[in-house]
């Protein structure tokens, strides 16, 4: 298991974690990577999954059954709306 060491804490922020330490009988580093866990764990939980326009699209047709045919017509007219919008052709990189 490896080190981890941050420099140049608030003497405020180490009274903080030593006093939740010794409240929940926790050394100051078992303390401090249990503060750690729980802060990522809200953010990882905050953080919305990111997924592109084009992944949504899918996934609301994938629920619907609606994959093949229609899902492509659709596609195809969102990209021809897309084009007609920036009034240049787009490029298809495929």
């Amino acid at each position: 298991m490896g080190d981890f060491l941050i420099r140049n804490i608030s003497e405020a922020m180490k009274r903080d974690i030593a006093e939740s330490a010794q409240r929940s009988g926790n050394s100051l580093s078992d303390e401090a990577k249990e503060l750690l866990r729980e802060a990522l764990q809200r953010k990882t939980e905050a953080k919305p999954e990111a997924m592109s326009a084009y992944a949504a699209i899918r996934a609301a047709f994938e629920r619907e059954d609606a994959v093949d045919d229609e899902f492509a017509a659709i596609m195809e007219e969102i990209e021809a709306a897309r084009k007609k919008d920036f009034g240049r052709p787009f490029e298809d990189l495929e």
